[in-house]
């Protein structure tokens, strides 16, 4: 039995909070990629990119706070236009330094808007195979995106190993939160959980050893 192949070409940490974004292939049979994050100082990402081969596709986002959009200028200017997909309900985000957290940091910081707006159910930019989640807890459109072949979530700020999302933010809620988890605690223990920072995981390991799951942990 063959294991499929991941899509995943580069995981590459970027800026001070180590903000894991992701080089994916594109499922359209042509040598293209998305970035699924854009965090700050962003060139590593972009040399992946150049290495993978692939010509840029677009920008997916998890969803839109500071460390997860301060490299989409660059981005542009480096490759010129392309796509910006970002949540619905983030749709303003890009543009608002007091909504991506920006402002508390003392750089307000504003990139280019999205050109496009998912929600679940939609089709999802990286093709066919992925599956759009909307998982808010940590923020009101935080995503992930699921690719069921290879067992693959791309997770954003809503699980990390042994720990979870902020939901101590303005626009956090800890309730959604609540039941973002226990959905994810539906997926089968061998998905392989790439989060918006630290190592990767996988959903059974979490389920096992994750402090915030399970019932005495969710109290937060």
């Amino acid at each position: 039995m063959t294991t499929p192949e991941s899509p995943i070409l580069a995981i590459v940490p970027l800026g001070p909070y180590q903000t894991n974004c992701y080089v994916v292939d594109a499922s359209d049979g042509v040598d293209r990629a998305f970035l699924v994050d854009c965090g700050d100082a962003p060139e590593p990402l972009f040399d992946a990119l150049d290495r993978s081969g692939r010509t840029l596709a677009g920008i997916l986002l998890t969803h839109a706070h500071h460390d997860h959009i301060a490299g989409i200028d660059r981005a542009l200017s480096r490759y010129g236009s392309v796509p910006i997909h970002a949540p619905s309900l983030e749709a303003e985000w890009n543009m608002e330094p007091m909504l991506n957290l920006s402002a508390f940091l003392g750089r307000p910081a504003r990139v280019a808007p999205p050109t496009d707006l998912f929600d679940e159910g939609d089709a999802c930019p990286l093709g066919e195979g992925w599956r759009i989640l909307h998982l808010p807890g940590h923020s009101p459109g935080s995503s992930g995106f699921l690719h069921a072949e290879s067992g693959t979530l791309l997770a954003g700020d809503t699980l990390f190993a042994g720990s979870i999302g902020r939901v101590d933010f303005p626009t956090s809620d800890p309730e959604a939160m609540k039941s973002s988890l226990m959905r994810l605690l539906d997926l089968d223990d061998g998905t392989r959980v790439l989060p918006g920072h630290g190592p990767e995981t996988t959903i059974g390991r979490e389920r096992v050893s994750n402090p915030f799951l399970g019932p005495s942990g969710m109290t937060f």
